[in-house]
């Protein structure tokens, strides 16, 4: 069984950072895509990044690019996510979750955190 959890969400003020981390269990990690979605309330849940297996590709969202960044240790069978110069509309939960390859749609993805919230004020 696969296990992952994140951590590192909060309250932030715009302009802010936060990290969020998730670590896995229950497979190899190092064989198999990473990647973090969010979902706000009454809203769908939407793609934020993901990384490859071996972490030398990435993909991000527009909404992101260039002020998140997504990285992974194998070592330690954890994924991360920094979180650069946030702002309101960031406010989300954040769900971490692993699959086959580095998608930017759930469906690809079989494994799914618990989720973390982050909340940026304005």
């Amino acid at each position: 069984q696969v296990h992952l959890v994140e951590s590192g969400g909060g309250l932030v003020q715009a302009g802010g950072s936060l990290r969020l981390s998730c670590a896995a269990s229950g497979r190899t990690f190092g064989y198999y895509a990473m990647a973090w979605f969010r979902q706000a309330p009454g809203k769908e849940r939407e793609f934020v990044a993901a990384i490859s297996f071996s972490g030398d590709s990435t993909v991000y969202a527009d909404s992101v690019k260039g002020r998140f960044t997504i990285s992974r240790d194998n070592a330690k069978n954890t994924v991360y996510l920094q979180m650069n110069s946030l702002k309101p509309e960031d406010t989300a939960v954040y769900y971490c979750a692993t699959g086959s390859e580095y998608y930017t749609d759930y469906a690809y993805y079989d494994y799914w955190g618990q989720g973390t919230q982050v909340t940026v004020s304005s």
